[in-house]
């Protein structure tokens, strides 16, 4: 049996404490000074003269999603005592939409107002997006003021459309290390579009550390008084980064350039750590500099494709099947994973009433690891150096080679999940960097942060649901490139979706010539594949709605496997 793939080198991590933000505690981080107004201006001019009250609260809801100068859009709504006491700061809630209701009891002077919607999700500190998936009731009252009706009572925060959050604000990552030092994991953050200075935002929440949600499965190298000081003269200048050895700074430059290079800021990158250069032989940065690290490099790969038809596996290529030699041909697989950089198979075959995972190379003979009542499809973490699987439902167990003996171990793991979430899990799947894990519990879809309480320990913590209004029809699920989901359903009329990592939308794929159910999802870089109730299709990047047969299996109903 084949060895997993070793790491080479790993870089040495040191042991931080979340470094302190620069950013002010009571507003949100994205906010950081005033914007220009450019071609907004009539937009959030305000209300407008003998509006009436329907109108001007939707026009109230439309203004916050400007945060702008402590959200002074939105204030113009307001009479003169709400506007001094209203915190817009509390929460920024989002919702599908807002329905309005006037009550009973409503006179020409004051005027009450129920609303209503679904809330879908809330944009915190930082910009951090938490889906949701609740309902929402509160209760305001109108006044006129001068003549003019203005809202006198409000709860305190902010409520969007989910409309005004995507039209209003862009996605953008920040970028931490996984605890090897090898891999940079994104982390999502919602920055207000008409910023001056995306740069110094971005630096500055950088230096304030990792959301909470991704936190415990990064490490934030800084130590509690790094600051992000400013861009001056074309120097991004940082202090209190004296603790650095020369690899940190290295990984942390990593980190600088390509947080800015994938937000479309361009370099070169001067860095600047207390008053000299980040790096001493590298007093300016460009992307050549740091394209080990590169977090978006596996997007444009070349990724080979398996078949798993009838128990067996198949190479997919030019048209024609491969057949892999051994056991892989030998009709009783029913799930595998495969990394052809790494040369390694992990398959789970039948046996009687039992399910068994084995481990190979694509070429000899693989050797059986456990067997359980049910096995989930097989997971890679990060270039193949361990594999992780779900047993009878509930139980994680990791598959490493241990660095003493050379055997392959396994260890159980656990998922923390949200306390009402019950029944077995029925896919999990691991992010191309090992970080984020994906999966599957009674037709829902969840994904959790991968954390190592201790050496060789691992646990899925932060356990999050980011498609609830798919409901129960999830069946199901793979990464794709981007760092995106593509979940397969039992929606006759929608049948594949993706969604965001972060739960922030979730999109239905072309369903085309698809029929539900889709049973086996996969991707690369150059197309999405699909097992429908009939056949195994794809979708090719350049085409927008039309699924196609795959050449080599035309009318079979295979499963796609794209290996990494």
């Amino acid at each position: 049996m084949s060895k997993f793939k070793q790491v080479i080198a790993t870089l040495a991590v040191t042991s931080v404490v979340a470094g302190c933000s620069t950013l002010p505690t009571d507003t949100d981080p994205q906010v950081l000074r005033s914007f220009s107004a450019t071609d907004t201006t009539q937009e959030i001019a305000g209300p407008t003269p003998g509006q009436d009250p329907d109108l001007l609260l939707r026009g109230f809801f439309s203004a916050g999603a400007y945060p702008t100068q402590q959200y002074e859009a939105a204030r113009a709504y307001l009479t003169e005592a709400r506007k001094k006491s209203w915190d817009p700061a509390a929460t920024l809630r989002v919702v599908d939409r807002v329905d309005l209701n006037t009550l009973p009891g409503s006179t020409d002077e004051e005027r009450k107002i129920t609303i209503r919607g679904t809330q879908v999700g809330t944009l915190g500190s930082g910009g951090v997006y938490l889906p949701e998936n609740t309902e929402y009731e509160s209760e305001i009252t109108m006044r006129k003021e001068n003549g003019e009706w203005r809202i006198d009572a409000l709860p305190d925060g902010v409520i969007i459309e989910r409309n005004d959050l995507r039209n209003r604000y862009t996605p953008h990552d920040l970028y931490y290390f996984d605890p090897s030092g090898q891999v940079l994991v994104s982390d999502r953050r919602w920055i207000f579009n008409d910023t001056q200075s995306l740069d110094t935002i971005m630096m500055s929440l950088l230096v304030s550390g990792p959301s909470s949600t991704i936190a415990p499965g990064v490490v934030n190298q800084l130590a509690s008084d790094a600051a992000f000081v400013g861009l001056n003269n074309g120097e991004y200048q940082f202090t209190g980064l004296g603790n650095l050895d020369d690899d940190a700074r290295l990984r942390f430059a990593a980190q600088v350039v390509w947080t800015l290079a994938n937000s479309d800021i361009g370099g070169p990158y001067t860095l600047v750590a207390d008053g000299a250069p980040l790096l001493a032989e590298f007093p300016s940065l460009t992307l050549d500099d740091v394209a080990d690290y590169n977090p978006q490099a596996y997007t444009n790969t070349v990724s080979t494709l398996f078949a798993l038809k009838d128990g067996s596996v198949s190479r997919v290529s030019s048209g024609s099947l491969s057949p892999l030699p051994g056991q892989l041909s030998s009709g009783s697989i029913e799930s595998i994973a495969i990394s052809t950089s790494a040369n390694v198979a992990a398959s789970v075959r039948s046996r009687g009433e039992e399910a068994v995972l084995s481990v190979g190379s694509l070429e000899n003979t693989s050797t059986d690891v456990l067997t359980a009542k049910t096995i989930t499809r097989p997971t890679f973490e990060y270039e193949a150096t361990a594999l992780w699987a779900v047993i009878d439902g509930d139980t994680p167990v990791r598959v490493a080679r241990s660095a003493t003996t050379g055997e392959l171990v396994q260890s159980e793991s656990e998922i923390a999940l949200p306390r009402d979430v019950t029944g077995p899990i029925s896919e999990f799947q691991l992010s191309r960097t090992g970080v984020r894990a994906a999966m599957i519990v009674e037709g829902r879809v969840y994904i959790g942060v991968v954390t190592r309480p201790s050496p060789g320990e691992r646990r899925i913590s932060n356990v999050i649901e980011v498609a609830p209004t798919l409901g129960e029809t999830a069946l199901t699920v793979s990464w794709r490139p981007d760092g995106s989901l593509l979940v397969g359903t039992s929606i006759p009329e929608t049948p594949i979706w993706r969604v965001e990592q972060d739960g922030s939308a979730i999109t239905s794929l072309p369903s085309g010539n698809l029929n539900a159910p889709v049973v086996s999802v996969a991707s690369s870089a150059t197309a999405v594949y699909a097992t429908d109730a009939h056949a195994m299709l794809q979708l090719p990047a350049s085409d927008d709605d039309i699924w196609r047969e795959v050449p080599g299996l035309l009318g079979s109903r295979a499963a796609p496997v794209v290996a990494h």
